[in-house]
């Protein structure tokens, strides 16, 4: 096998996330953007250490089951990937990925711990996959890009082109976003196309307009639009702000306005920043309902991305905090790692004497604040901070902690100090498996073992999965005969 060499091959199976492992007759190649079962021809990318990547050319044959995508913007885009298989069998593609990645962690922890592998078995904790309560238009947040669909071609405004950096392609009609979203995007675009107002060239560092960012209510309709751009000029915005609301008072919009904002980001790197935010109309958050309680959502701030998934993953994590060994017992003070607007908390707070919810992004703690506040519960506080500093500084020693980190996973810094509370229950929910499989050997190592785990598919039709592991240090598993329907 030699780097750009042609090859043809069967995907025997595709791994998290979303890495196809191709059968050819040379070897193994890992290729992107397949599905097990399909004849395909790649092109060798790359080789070393006996491990060779490689970019797909053609699908020869379509996959058992495989469906044409009802999209127009599949294979183009670079967000879905799995569009083109039925629900059914994503949700099982997902589940499969998740369980080889917690059977190797735990292979791994009972080979550096001795502890007896039968212990441990995924088979006897792990409950399946939950799936998002609606298929499509579920995504209650998008950040939009502005540029070309190629070089020097006309204004676009959309998602990054699949495999690409600087071509992006106008998602107008997108299946996994509320149709408002792409009647919000198409008017954008229309209205900076007219105006003539370049777009933020990210090797020139030139130019205005860089990101449009999206963010619905699922449950309250209300809608928040932040319009990122450079300060390199200074156009009235004032039309354009009167185009969205146009919409509104048409009755061309399902949801409506919460806010319109404007927000400055002069940063070199390709993220949306806030470097300053002013209102152009009405207000600077959101409200969202989840499970009986009411939410401000900022526009920067940590929300899950799919409200009805939301409902069902935090639905399940409060239940694995309340039954089995757990049922009855007073949580005392609980720790909400990484807590983002306080959801978590706020949801664990009825049954805890005290809930400490830490979270780097400072607007994020503030919005729990008020949160908590607008829900009438006493017995929150948010504290802003890296987690690893702000642990030294909490007087209080939790009973029970509630990790829900960013995709990285736990820092490393972090990761022994929250296991030297010795607390007797974890409960780990991750929105990348890979990073809970890397941690799991730890809590092992820790006396820690997984008593329930369950997948919930928060993205569906993309590469990711949300799961939730309880983790305890009662050695006997207290949960081998519940329902994993329940």
């Amino acid at each position: 096998m030699k780097k750009g060499e042609i090859l043809e091959g069967i995907v025997k199976r595709v791994d998290y996330p979303g890495k196809g492992v191709v059968e050819t007759p040379e070897g193994i190649c890992i290729v992107k953007n397949v599905l097990p079962g399909q004849r395909v021809s790649l092109r060798v990318s790359k080789k070393r250490r006996g491990r060779a990547e490689g970019t797909l050319q053609e699908v020869l044959e379509k996959a058992p089951g495989e469906r044409t995508a009802p999209c127009p913007h599949f294979g183009k885009c670079g967000g879905c990937i799995y569009l083109n298989l039925p629900f059914e069998e994503e949700l099982e593609l997902k589940r499969s990925q998740v369980v080889r990645l917690l059977e190797s962690a735990v292979d791994q922890a009972a080979q550096l711990c001795g502890v007896p592998a039968e212990q441990l078995a995924v088979s006897k904790w792990f409950e399946g996959i939950r799936p998002s309560p609606q298929e499509y238009e579920y995504r209650n947040k998008m950040e939009y890009t502005f540029g070309d669909e190629y070089k020097d071609g006309p204004l676009a405004l959309g998602m990054h082109k699949r495999g690409g950096f600087y071509d992006i392609v106008t998602v107008d009609g997108c299946r996994i976003t509320d149709p408002d979203f792409s009647l919000i995007l198409k008017t954008t675009l229309q209205y900076f196309s007219k105006a003539e107002l370049p777009f933020y060239h990210r090797l020139r560092h030139t130019g205005y307009l860089r990101h449009l960012l999206v963010r619905k209510a699922a449950f309250t309709g209300e809608i928040l639009v932040d319009l990122v751009t450079t300060t390199q000029l200074q156009p009235d915005l004032s039309a354009y702000v009167n185009e969205l609301v146009q919409l509104q008072e048409k009755g061309l919009l399902k949801g409506r306005f919460a806010g319109i904002l404007h927000t400055d980001n002069d940063s070199l790197a390709d993220v949306v920043a806030d470097q300053g935010t002013e209102i152009l109309y009405g207000k600077d958050f959101f409200t969202e309902k989840l499970l009986g309680l009411r939410f401000n959502v900022t526009p920067f701030s940590f929300f899950q991305t799919n409200s009805h998934g939301a409902e069902v993953l935090y639905d399940t994590a409060r239940k694995y905090l309340s039954e089995g060994t757990m049922a009855g017992k007073e949580k005392g003070i609980v720790y909400d790692l990484y807590s983002g607007t306080g959801t978590i908390a706020q949801l664990m707070a009825p049954t805890a004497e005290k809930v400490i919810g830490v979270e780097i992004v400072e607007e994020a703690v503030e919005a729990a604040k008020v949160n908590a506040e607008r829900n009438g519960l006493t017995n929150c506080s948010f504290l802003a901070g890296d987690v690893f500093k702000v642990l030294d500084t909490i007087e209080e020693k939790p009973d029970t902690i509630i990790l829900d980190p960013p995709r990285d996973g736990i820092h490393p810094k972090a990761l022994p100090r929250i296991l030297s509370y010795g607390v007797e229950n974890i409960l780990y929910i991750s929105c990348k498996p890979t990073s809970l499989a890397r941690d799991l050997p730890s809590f092992i190592a820790a006396g820690y073992r997984p008593v329930r785990g369950v997948c919930v598919d928060q993205f569906p039709w993309t590469s990711s999965v949300e799961t939730v592991v309880l983790l305890s240090r009662e050695k006997v598993n207290a949960y081998a005969d519940i329902d994993p329907d329940m």
